[in-house]
């Protein structure tokens, strides 16, 4: 087992923190940028779906 940093659980983290999907610290096109953008837009997008309800 790996302690490498789960960069999609990074990306989640993020989410939570209301940090900015630009702030993906990861190079664009690469794995690892994929892999933060999608745990970011889990949780954002998560979030923003629940605010749309609340209208």
């Amino acid at each position: 087992m790996t302690n490498d940093p789960d960069p999609f659980e990074q990306g989640e983290r993020a989410a939570h923190q209301n940090i900015p999907a630009e702030a993906n610290p990861y190079q664009d096109g690469s794995e690892q940028h994929a892999l933060w953008a999608a745990g970011h837009e889990k949780i954002a997008g998560a979030s923003e779906a629940n605010e749309s309800e609340d209208i």
